[in-house]
């Protein structure tokens, strides 16, 4: 009897430890073709209130490509200084925390973790279907000043995308970054350095 319970006990550990690391393949981004620069401009703006309604993983795919996916050989859809292309998005959810895989389009799940209420200090920050945290290595980056310019330009490229399909959107910069950085297990110069809460709006 004891050796059942301790061989179930050591199938429940391994199972645990098999699902970090998993890799979730994600479709193909398929933006729509109707929509135009003026309208994303016009519908641009940030929401702070969001509906339970789940983003699907196609529109997961959506956002992350268009904010930083790659649009060409090896440059993406976002500008770094000398193209270092020191950012790396991590994705929480009510499943877990999930790194982007720009180069071959998947998700590798990092923690199985409900993180969601730890991603900023606002409240809503727990009912947005995703949070998106912006990670510099600063060990790459040609400057804070630079790094920031290619964050802003990713959350731009991520609210524009978002204004064409009625999903909302707010950056955020409060939030506590030792605490993120322990939870998403970063190491050596990888920082937290924005957040971005995405979902469908509560109105």
């Amino acid at each position: 009897m004891k050796t059942r319970i301790l061989l179930s006990a050591i199938a429940l550990v391994c199972s645990a430890i098999g699902a970090l690391g998993q890799v979730i393949n994600l479709p193909a981004p398929a933006l729509s073709d109707t929509a135009t620069l003026k309208y994303a401009l016009e519908n641009r703006h940030s929401t702070r209130e969001y509906s339970s309604t789940k983003l699907n993983r196609q529109e997961i795919a959506n956002i992350l490509w268009a904010g930083w996916g790659y649009n060409r050989n090896d440059k993406r859809t976002a500008p770094s200084a000398i193209d270092r292309q020191e950012i790396t998005l991590y994705v929480c959810t009510s499943e877990g925390v999930f790194m982007y895989d720009a180069e071959n389009n998947r998700l590798e799940t990092i923690s199985n973790k409900n993180i969601m209420k730890m991603c900023g200090k606002q409240p809503f920050v727990e009912t947005a279907a995703i949070n998106i945290l912006y990670v510099c290595d600063k060990s790459q980056s040609v400057s804070d000043e630079m790094s920031g310019v290619c964050c802003g330009a990713i959350s731009q490229n991520i609210a524009l995308y978002c204004a064409t399909k009625n999903i909302g959107n707010v950056v955020r910069a409060s939030f506590d970054a030792d605490t993120l950085r322990r939870l998403l297990k970063l190491t050596g110069d990888n920082v937290v350095v924005l957040a971005q809460s995405i979902g469908y709006p509560a109105k």
